[in-house]
């Protein structure tokens, strides 16, 4: 009898969970009916913590693979997708108005030069490296601790290089970068259809030791959460997903008539869904595992390319950003517009919107004036506009995801790194 009872209460348990997921995901027709079935009262979702259900998923997935140990392990680490901040703006509050906050002050230093145009950056997810890629086939990568000692002046033999190794290996320009969620690894996509893996934990490395060879162009790459597959997005109009430890290649069943190239490819954090960002100005929202198409926002920058797309850290929304000069913010459950972000010019390069780490922020770059230009996330009200100090727009921006510090980069090939004055 005790046995049935446990399991009677775990059942709940469970039905209180689907029901906390769906709300989470803004599906609430889906959520009441699960409810009404199961006789769990709505309110029994207010206590669970957001995606604790995922959590737990990915948890028992992880424990279900007895920790066998995959190519990329080789750092220690055990593929379990880590917790979400609780502290995730809520993009559902209606009337904002007046409440927007202060960007702080930042301060920019000039760290390096490639010798072509610096088209990408990216930070690592631990925030402690950060790296570019080039029209000149190489990718420099940076230590942020040694760029911060640069900037205070306070390097001990006066003269700490940030840019603390070079890779070489690709023959033509590099569209993209990605690290590994736990290894030394990071990767590389470029114009000349491949995508290369680095061992940055090797200080005499320069090439590549592992390649992908795709058949378009790579444009995007993104790592899934767990680190044993990794998206593409390339000339082809269906994303490429990839083993990374037999780089066997999948392709979407269901490519819901997509007809034109993905500028960005993006998986949210726990890696249950993912987006494309296509040229034909359309985004398009893809489950996570089934690899079927879940929301597609036909026409989304109207006509002009969507170039970007990325989920916030709670997986409800979807930042993008367009060369119809917006970028807005849509709900991921009901495909619906929630906020637009004006006043930016981007109509040339494909450049990229992003949160700050506390998703207060969302930051871009205005081609017409050179500038940085800053939004509350919240309100959608322009809080700031910050002179690139280059010669020429900068393309591309990147935030770290854990403390108040970007990098750009852009056409007059130097990278500059911003960090917030106390």
């Amino acid at each position: 009898m005790d046995e049935a009872v446990q399991e009677a209460k775990l059942l709940r348990q469970v039905n209180a969970l689907i029901v906390a997921h769906l709300r989470g995901q803004s599906l609430g027709q889906a959520a009441a009916a699960v409810a009404a079935a199961t006789m769990i009262p709505l309110s029994a979702a207010d206590s669970v913590p957001a995606n604790h259900l995922l959590r737990l998923v990915a948890k028992g997935l992880a424990a279900e693979r007895g920790g066998a140990a995959s190519a990329f392990d080789s750092a220690g680490f055990g593929g379990v997708v880590p917790p979400l901040g609780s502290g995730a703006v809520d993009f559902s509050v209606q009337d904002v108005r007046g409440s927007s906050k202060s960007f702080p002050k930042h301060e920019a230093k000039h760290v390096s030069d490639h010798k072509n145009i610096a088209r990408c950056a990216k930070f690592s997810p631990d925030g402690k490296y950060f790296a570019t890629g080039s029209a000149d086939t190489s990718i420099k990568f940076f230590e942020v601790a040694k760029v911060k000692q640069t900037m205070a002046g306070d390097s001990k033999d006066g003269n700490a290089r940030p840019v603390i190794r070079t890779f070489y290996d690709h023959m033509q320009p590099i569209n993209d970068l990605d690290f590994h969620p736990e290894s030394p690894i990071l990767i590389s996509a470029s114009k000349d259809n491949t995508i290369k893996f680095f061992d940055f934990s090797k200080t005499n490395a320069r090439k590549a030791f592992r390649v992908i060879q795709d058949t378009h162009n790579v444009r995007s790459v993104c790592f899934h959460p767990c680190g044993d597959y990794l998206l593409a997005g390339t000339d082809h109009p269906v994303a490429h997903l990839y083993d990374v430890n037999t780089f066997t290649c999948f392709l979407s069943a269901n490519p819901q008539d997509s007809s034109s190239a993905i500028n960005q490819v993006r998986y949210s954090c726990t890696g249950s869904l993912y987006v494309t960002a296509s040229k034909d100005g359309s985004l398009r929202i893809w489950d996570g595992v089934s690899a079927e198409c879940v929301r597609p926002i036909i026409g989304a920058h109207g006509s002009a390319e969507a170039t970007s797309a990325v989920f916030t850290k709670d997986e409800r929304y979807l930042l993008s950003c367009g060369k119809d000069s917006s970028v807005k913010l849509w709900e991921v459950g009901t495909g619906r517009l929630v906020k637009q972000y004006a006043g930016a010019v981007h109509r040339q390069f494909c450049c990229q919107a992003v949160f700050n780490e506390t998703e207060e922020f969302v930051l871009s770059v205005d081609e017409q004036n050179s500038e940085v230009v800053v939004w509350d996330a919240l309100t959608a009200e322009k809080v700031a506009r910050l002179p690139s100090g280059s010669t020429v727009a900068p393309r591309w921006l990147d935030h770290s995801p854990v403390e108040p510090v970007f990098v750009t980069c852009g056409n007059d090939r130097s990278i500059r790194f911003w960090k917030q004055t106390v």
